[in-house]
């Protein structure tokens, strides 16, 4: 009996993304998997849908006020409805053509029902764009199972939907991506993993993706981290505890630093400082007031959103 080959096809949600799309989208539209490609737009008005029509990409403009994690991406899943579904951002760059193949080779060969690529910093990134890549995407391929949770903790929901694959139909199982602040990629895995399914961690899937954050910056998006994980906390209890990954992750920082760039320390306690306190006034902010929680938020619309 011949073997029937999955439809594939990529969401990337865009905001002024003209100069990101001949990166994000080539690499998509030169491989032999032949993707559909929908861009899902929050009205842009610097020629991000004409050029993604234009290289060949379906788009789908929302209003900009709308855009919501996992509801816009769940919009773009149900306008595609392709048997594999692939989640990129406008800012990850695929090494080649070749790279979307390897993403999705464990869902196509049924290993796995998530799948999500190794990310390495783009050319030119600073020390503290590129540390949190080498030390979150290891060189070696993992598969994880609710199983593993002895072995990896909280590791085991981890998932980035700046390159990520979902088999369409474990989602559909779980009702598709939450509706939330931050985070769809790892209530999505919690959920899917909980269903008896697992999660592969493609390290042949190269994407080029890292970003340059201020203090102010670092703060708000980890206010928003501390926010959405206490929010789903009990979904995504596995053993172990975010504060014990994030000494994990400060201790291997700084001994990278102490041996290659000592100078930079009195930075990197600055910047933890500004993650950690951004972090814990997030999940102590549930019941706090909107004003509140506004000010503080990465993402001031979330809070006016009828998506919240």
């Amino acid at each position: 009996m011949n073997r029937v080959t999955p439809t594939i096809g990529c969401v990337i949600p865009t905001y002024q993304a003209k100069h990101h799309l001949k990166h994000c989208l080539t690499p998509l539209i030169n491989s032999p998997l032949k993707p559909r490609i929908l861009v899902v737009d929050s009205s842009s008005n610097d020629g991000t849908v004409e050029l993604a029509r234009a290289l060949g990409a379906e788009t789908l403009v929302i209003p900009q006020a709308s855009f919501n994690h996992g509801a816009t991406r769940e919009l773009g899943r149900q306008t595609l409805k392709t048997d594999i579904v692939c989640m990129l951002t406008q800012d990850a760059y695929l090494v080649d053509h070749h790279a979307l193949a390897h993403l999705v080779a464990p869902l196509v060969d049924n290993t796995a029902k998530i799948s999500y690529a190794r990310q390495i910093p783009h050319k030119g990134s600073s020390f503290f764009e590129a540390f949190p890549r080498h030390y979150n995407y290891p060189e070696k391929s993992q598969l994880r199972s609710l199983e593993d949770c002895s072995r990896y903790g909280v590791y085991t929901f981890f998932c980035s939907d700046s390159c990520a694959a979902y088999s369409n139909s474990a989602l559909n199982e779980i009702g598709g991506f939450t509706t939330l602040l931050l985070g769809e990629d790892t209530v999505a895995t919690a959920k899917i993993l909980r269903n008896g399914h697992r999660i592969a961690y493609s390290a042949e899937a190269l994407v080029h993706h890292s970003h340059d954050y201020s203090l102010k910056e670092e703060f708000c998006r980890s206010f928003d981290t501390g926010y959405a994980r206490k929010s789903f906390s009990e979904l995504i209890a596995c053993g172990g505890s975010d504060s014990g990954r994030g000494m994990e992750y400060v201790r291997a920082m700084v001994d990278e630093l102490i041996k290659t760039a000592p100078w930079l320390l009195p930075y990197a306690i600055i910047q933890t400082g500004a993650k950690w306190t951004g972090y814990q006034i997030g999940s102590l902010s549930t019941h706090a007031p909107l004003w509140f929680k506004r000010a503080f938020s990465s993402q001031k619309y979330y809070w006016k959103s009828k998506n919240m």
